[in-house]
């Protein structure tokens, strides 16, 4: 096939781009630019898609003998990834901007560039696994579980995995991706995975967010519609969250207080006692799927919330403008924006990003 390989500057792209060139493709490398900040660093596991990063991509396609070139999606970037981000925080949301990258720069971007120009797939160094099901590709889990990114994968329809190439995800482990680079002589086989959000590479989203958002004071309020404290700005906050809340009136039984909902419109947060996180059932309006979408109805599941956080039984209804699941146990800090990714086993069904809630811990009244 002729390949084009995504390659991020970090170690699994490069070793993914070449186990593509060993298996006999015709493998041209390319490195996303996602920022025109010229200045733009990496300081150790802080950031990517930075000049480092880019030569280090160049170097790895050299070592290989490969073509490589340097695409400017910055702008595409700055429109789907980060405006979405920011209008998600100020709706009162918590966005996973991993997924919104994926969904609409490494799979709809530069995946119809590539289809473009005559290229078959798009390779990449994620973590996952496709295997011929009885209706086309299907999405699974890697075989490496601390790794497995199938969850941010989710977003993925069929017809972008009928032109995904993921050599990585029958590797049982990171480190023998790291050896097999050093073997290679590639320079990036000690290179530091990337940590937080790309193109906050401080990790001060909140300093962040208050500078694109403003400042806006507003008050904290407990289940009852007490004012307990107030804030300088609810989108700096996120459900689950316990630091910096810096609440004026403490709890009746003296325990800790997490932030519970966000409401953007009045510019208040809620908050309550830990178990008042336990989330018994959520819905959301925008899926898609990784293969057939399934009949309307009900069908049994396993939900992940989280790129790292364990599935759990549940059962999901899915109408015709809704997907709604219950999971047998309590979710856990769950917020409106987040992800839920829907598994058969270790194969990914499909996604949806999560509109509502319902706790599973009334108010007392």
């Amino acid at each position: 096939m002729r390949i084009l390989a995504a390659m991020s500057g970090g170690v699994d792209s490069a070793v993914a781009a070449a186990r593509a060139v060993d298996a006999g493709h015709d493998v041209v490398g390319v490195h996303l630019a996602l920022s025109r900040a010229g200045g733009t660093l990496r300081t150790g596991s802080r950031g990517c898609c930075t000049i480092e990063d880019a030569m280090d991509a160049r170097r790895a396609a050299d070592r290989l003998g490969i073509p490589f070139y340097v695409w400017d999606f910055s702008e595409r970037f700055r429109d789907d990834v980060i405006a979405d981000f920011v209008a998600e925080y100020s709706a009162g949301r918590t966005p996973n901007p991993c997924m919104r990258c994926n969904e609409k720069i490494k799979f709809a971007a530069l995946l119809e560039r590539a289809i473009e120009l005559g290229f078959d797939a798009v390779c990449t160094g994620h973590y996952a696994t496709l295997v011929e099901g009885a209706d086309g590709l299907e999405l699974h889990r890697a075989s490496d579980g601390a790794k497995d990114q199938s969850y941010v994968l989710g977003v993925l329809t069929a017809e972008q995995l009928a032109h995904t190439y993921f050599p990585l995800g029958s590797t049982p482990s990171k480190a023998l991706v790291r050896a097999e680079a050093a073997e290679r002589g590639l320079s990036v086989a000690q290179k530091p995975d990337s940590h937080d959000i790309c193109f906050i590479p401080d990790g001060d989203t909140r300093g962040w967010l208050a500078e694109r958002v403003g400042a806006q004071t507003g008050e904290i309020l407990d289940r009852s519609g007490a004012v307990v404290g107030t804030h300088e700005g609810a989108h700096a906050f996120t459900v689950g969250q316990r630091r910096g809340l810096k609440l004026g009136v403490p709890a009746d039984d003296g325990k800790p207080r997490f932030v519970l909902e966000v409401r953007p419109v009045s510019n208040t947060v809620v908050v309550g006692p830990k178990e008042a996180l336990a989330i018994a059932e959520i819905s959301g309006s925008r899926f898609s799927w990784a293969g057939r979408a399934p009949e309307f109805g009900s069908f049994p599941c396993h939900v992940q919330i989280r790129a790292h956080a364990d599935p759990v039984p549940a059962l999901a209804v899915h109408r015709d403008d809704n997907l709604t699941v219950t999971p047998e146990s309590p979710l856990d800090g769950v917020a409106p924006g987040q992800t839920a990714v829907l598994y058969d086993g270790t194969r990914v069904l499909g996604q949806f990003t999560i509109d509502t809630t319902v706790s599973a811990v009334p108010v007392a009244l």
